[in-house]
């Protein structure tokens, strides 16, 4: 059996995944700004730069449609105002668990102290566990999304550590994000595993730089990792 005293879990991608396709909201965002629409969801993803700024989301999301809108010549357009919509959009409780990831929660429920670290605020991820029916699911519950500095700083992890009165060197992170959870983990002293999101993305692993202690397919695999498996 593994030996680990807590065992933390990331939440979005990681426990569940969001319902909602990125189509929809993103036609929600020029409705509720009542502006044409240009551009697609793909044009929005690659325009964003890096992790949002947990300080001014709607900027965060202004400056991509801002970029969207030079890339098809829409220059003054009101980003901010495309940034509410896309905001209000979106249905933080059309989320569903990831396959395996009920099992897994009362798996490491059984063995060890269990905690949650979510870099999103306390405002949006409350409305995804309590629709998730785990509000009460665990001993610790860091949302970093309201801390002045987020996951892959260390801050988080050992909130959740001292929360939990556990070591860092017994105990386990569990996340979909390399660089969010893997390496943060790593910066803060636990163990790692990594379950991303696509099946196949194994082979993008930098072992270098990342070299999570586990590397999961999917969630229904977890229980291995607490019998000692590989």
């Amino acid at each position: 059996m593994a030996p680990f005293d807590a065992i933390l879990f990331d939440l979005d991608n990681t426990l569940c995944t969001n319902d909602q396709s990125g189509e929809n909201i993103y036609a929600g965002a020029f409705d509720a700004a009542g502006l044409d629409r240009f551009g697609e969801p793909s044009d929005l993803w690659t325009a964003l730069d890096g992790p949002p700024d947990h300080d001014d989301h709607e900027g965060y999301l202004a400056d991509g449609f801002e970029r969207v809108a030079a890339k098809h010549d829409r220059e003054g357009v009101d980003v901010r105002a495309l940034a509410r919509g896309f905001v209000e959009t979106i249905d933080h409780s059309a989320v569903s668990f990831r396959p395996g990831a009920e099992a897994a929660l009362a798996a490491a429920r059984d063995h060890a102290s269990v905690g949650l670290v979510t870099n999103g605020p306390e405002r949006r991820q409350s409305i995804k566990l309590d629709a998730l029916g785990i509000a009460d699911a665990f001993d610790a519950v860091v949302f970093a999304g309201d801390m002045p500095r987020r996951k892959p700083h260390p801050d988080p992890f050992d909130r959740a550590l001292a929360d939990l009165d556990a070591e860092a060197n017994a105990s386990l992170h569990v996340g979909d994000s390399l660089e969010f959870d893997v390496d943060g983990a790593h910066r803060a002293g636990l163990d790692a595993a990594w379950c991303p999101v696509e099946t196949g993305t194994e082979g993008d692993l930098d072992p270098t730089s990342h070299a999570p202690a586990y590397v999961l397919r999917s969630l229904t695999e977890f229980s291995a990792i607490l019998d000692g498996g590989p």
